[in-house]
């Protein structure tokens, strides 16, 4: 029996043996193979013989070696950490992408820079000043602001543009989130089924569910928890996604009703959005995690206008004002894309209303029922060269809308308070809530009927003299150098054009800067985390080796063990 239990002694160490060689042959079969987590194999002791009792020894004697489990080295506290933070890095590395584009957009970064531009026009204006008599100077400053209103558009234009091709890449993400919940969901089953012997880890098809959640963690917030059964269940962004049994997955849906943006619902919870977006990106409370939610923030879900930035003399009342600054810094500051938008549509919006506001200056008028409204000033008015002298056509025009009605009556209350018939044009004020009222870009032209004819150009004394209006001109100047409104409304200094341009610039500048610094120090961070795993997780080909040469001598041991056991028993039995 003794012969018996020494050759089990042996046999278990050459299992044991053979079983490190096959994990030590796999870890180094895998050394370069992403996402694989080394293995180790777990030896443990085999059962014990009691013989009895003795105050002096145990009286146990072991039957050999056993070969429990193949364990893999994992630290979960680190794959946690490293899913969150890589999550974060994404989500800045999406933004700074986009401020990236809208920098080439402007030609800062090479190209030609839009600032020229204004330069040519302001320069035009200039060479009016000086030659007002000027016929080639009057058409240079038209084809100017031409070249000046086709480059803001085409601008414009691109980023409206670039955010409707965002939509390819949420799709593209969506569509990608969809298809590694299905392959977890697929390696979940066959994980179940392959461990429920309880014998064997399913070690490999763990490594790349691992490697799906790494990915997943780039693109949303995740939370994953694993039962019993080995099956992982993960949430995004707070909402099951992977359950034991189902993946609840993406659509896509318009931002609004008439907007070709699209954004992440979820179909299976009731159509609701994916992400909460009213809340702000902040660290402490970790929403600004996900490439996909980066994505969706620089973009915005609408094209912003000049309208979007609260200006005090637009509200009744303080409390108004202070509602609307809120909700843009809920809602526009912070899109990087949006709050470009408004602020480059305000910098047009100021230059093109300040000139035609010059060119066609108007004067407010009492209505007997208290209202007010305004009017074309028709005694200050300049004019044009064109033989019936015609007033009121500015340099620029709104596509949809004429600027003037046509001449009608009204009764007004005059300095003395009596009420007065007078007939004049009445100025159609732009509505926040009709676009095609807006002097915006997309809405804006230069002056059909100037282009066609420049004499219209008002630029002469309203005396019916025809000379040159020369104050009027000069007032150009003077207007384009008065500060006309504030970046947004976080900031107290009024800028004139040329000042809000460079201020304009160096917002974006400096929003790219600090993004871009955050994303490095993430980088720097999960590079960081990262090393730490692959500390843990990865595959040292010198280890290995060491521990093949290891398991090697104790399997050539075991043999020998076997050896003298067998000659033992053959000694015995041929003396018998």
């Amino acid at each position: 029996m003794a012969s018996f239990s020494s050759l089990h002694i042996g046999v278990s160490g050459l299992n044991v043996s053979q079983a490190g060689l096959n994990v030590t042959s796999h870890n180094l079969a895998n050394v370069d193979t992403k996402g694989y987590v080394r293995q180790q194999a777990v030896l443990t002791d085999f059962q014990y013989i009691k013989w009895g009792e003795s105050h002096l020894s145990s009286m146990q004697r072991g039957l050999g070696a056993n070969f429990a489990e193949v364990k893999q080295v994992r630290d979960a506290f680190l794959d946690q950490a490293y899913r969150q933070e890589i999550g974060r890095q994404a989500f800045y590395e999406s933004q700074y992408q986009t401020i990236q584009e809208i920098e080439g957009l402007f030609g800062e970064l090479e190209g030609v820079q839009f600032q020229n531009t204004m330069k040519e026009f302001w320069e035009a204006l200039q060479e009016l000043t000086r030659e007002p008599d000027n016929i080639v100077a009057r058409a240079s400053l038209i084809q100017t602001a031409v070249s000046f209103i086709e480059r803001a558009e085409k601008i414009y234009s691109q980023m409206n543009d670039y955010q409707i091709n965002l939509n390819t890449n949420i799709i593209d993400q969506v569509k990608r989130i969809n298809e590694i919940g299905d392959e977890i969901r697929e390696l979940n089953i066959k994980i179940r089924h392959y461990e429920s012997t309880g014998v064997e880890k399913a070690n490999d098809l763990r490594d790349n569910r691992n490697l799906l959640l790494d990915e997943l963690s780039k693109m949303v917030s995740i939370t994953y928890k694993e039962n019993p059964a080995g099956v992982v269940t993960v949430n995004v962004e707070g909402v099951p996604f992977v359950t034991e049994d189902l993946v609840y997955k993406m659509d896509t849906a318009q931002t609004d009703e008439g907007t070709q943006m699209l954004k992440p619902i979820w179909v299976a919870h009731g159509y609701v959005d994916v992400f909460n977006m009213d809340r702000p990106p902040s660290s402490m409370y970790d929403t600004d995690i996900g490439s996909l939610k980066g994505l969706l923030l620089a973009r915005g879900n609408r094209q912003a206008n000049y309208t979007d930035i609260p200006v005090r003399e637009r509200y009744e009342t303080e409390t108004q004002y202070q509602d609307a600054v809120r909700e843009y810094n809920n809602l526009i500051n912070p899109s990087v894309m949006m709050t470009v938008q408004a602020q480059f549509d305000q910098l047009i919006h100021g230059i093109v209303t300040m000139i035609n506001d010059t060119l066609c200056p108007n004067k407010e008028v009492t209505l007997t029922d208290g209202s007010k409204i305004r009017v074309l000033d028709e005694e200050n008015a300049p004019v044009g060269t064109d033989t019936l002298g015609t007033m009121g056509e500015g340099l620029f025009s709104r596509k949809s809308t004429p600027r003037y009605t046509d001449y009608q009556d009204v009764q007004i209350i005059n300095e003395d308070g009596e009420t007065e018939t007078i007939t004049v044009r009445i100025y159609i004020e732009e509505d926040p809530y009709d676009n095609y009222s807006l002097y915006t870009l997309g809405e804006i032209e230069v002056n059909p009927n100037i282009l066609h004819n420049n004499s219209l150009l008002p630029l002469s004394k309203n005396d019916k003299t025809g000379a040159y209006d020369i104050e009027m001109v000069q007032k150009l100047l003077e207007n384009w150098q008065k500060p006309f409104a504030t970046i947004s409304p976080n900031t107290l200094t009024k800028n004139n054009i040329s000042d809000y341009y460079i201020s304009f610039i160096a917002e974006i500048a400096n929003r790219g800067e600090q993004i871009n610094t955050i994303s490095m120090n993430q980088k720097s961070m999960v590079t960081s985390i990262d090393n730490k795993r692959s500390e843990v997780t990865g595959v040292s080909s010198d280890e290995e080796l060491t521990n093949l040469i290891k398991f090697q001598h104790s399997y050539n041991a075991a043999a020998r063990y076997v050896n003298v056991v067998s000659e033992m028993l053959e000694h015995i039995i041929m003396n018998l």
